[in-house]
């Protein structure tokens, strides 16, 4: 079966903090309860930047990963 596509996705590449979590925060806001986000970033400081994110918030941080000198990441909204 195939893993369902995200409600929106994220191109942060090039990228500098703070953005690449600003744009995460942002399309957090426009999503409903359990939809998810993928968010791509070449930004090192994502690695830390977006599992603190998520912990503070709650929303379940599904994939992290990096693919090259690229990270890739995926999070599911909290349900409330």
């Amino acid at each position: 079966m195939a893993e369902p596509q995200p409600q929106e996705s994220i191109d942060a590449i090039g990228l500098k903090c703070p953005e690449p979590v600003m744009l995460l925060h942002a399309a957090m806001r426009r999503l409903a309860p359990g939809q998810e986000v993928t968010l791509r970033a070449t930004d090192p400081s994502t690695e830390r930047d977006v599992a603190n994110f998520c912990e503070f918030l709650g929303h379940a941080l599904l994939v992290a990963r990096r693919e090259g000198d690229e990270f890739l990441y995926r999070i599911r909204k909290a349900e409330s």
